[in-house]
């Protein structure tokens, strides 16, 4: 009888441990939400960092200059993010000669990202830097709140948008869109931010 009335207790506690969280939780963006980058009162944000690569050799975000770049924020424990690469992957080796340069940077310590990526067979370069990553991010003028997500740069480093969320093939089609009306003149980059803040 005891057993019994311990199960039910522990039960009843859990119940209300559970009503008090799920009460409590914190509502996180859409997946597929854009997010305007806060560029009206600042103006334009140039986009400049310094992160090891999986070798530990520092590389500036300035090497590659004069390509648009997708910067994905990634780790290995994010299921959302794993499922991103190979659409990254194929959008590297479908645009890379158009001047587009996907760039992934781990947000975690270099140790599991370097076991990863044996398997995963990157076409891109990987930078790893935990809380330094994040501050890639934040330094942007970007809350981070989680895992993926995805800033387009232009090709003078300016910071065009921001993706909260996993990234599918649309978001890189509209990547492409925008940015290619940028490189025509068809949109200045106060438009192109624009149509990448109503995508």
């Amino acid at each position: 009888m005891q057993k019994f009335l311990l199960i039910i207790g522990v039960a009843i506690l859990a119940i209300a441990l559970g009503s008090t969280l799920y009460s409590k939780r914190v509502a996180l963006p859409e997946p597929a939400a854009m997010v305007a980058v806060p560029v009206a009162e600042t103006g334009p944000v140039t986009v400049a960092f310094e992160l090891a690569d999986l070798d530990g050799n520092r590389r500036s975000f300035s090497e590659w200059d004069g390509k648009h770049r997708i910067v994905n924020f990634w780790a290995t424990w994010c299921a959302p993010c794993r499922r991103e690469i190979p659409l990254l992957k194929a959008f590297q080796e479908q645009h890379g000669a158009d001047g587009f340069q996907v760039i992934g940077i781990a947000v975690e310590f270099r140790e599991p990202v370097i076991a990863y990526a044996e398997n995963a067979q990157f076409n891109y370069p990987i930078l790893a830097g935990e809380q330094d990553a994040m501050a890639v991010a934040e330094s942007s003028g970007i809350s981070f709140v989680g895992l993926p997500f995805t800033m387009v740069v232009s090709r003078d480093g300016t910071l065009i948008g921001a993706h909260m969320g996993e990234i599918h093939q649309e978001h890189l089609d509209n990547f492409v869109d925008v940015l290619g009306q940028l490189d025509r003149g068809e949109l200045d980059p106060a438009g192109a931010r624009e149509a990448l803040r109503l995508l």
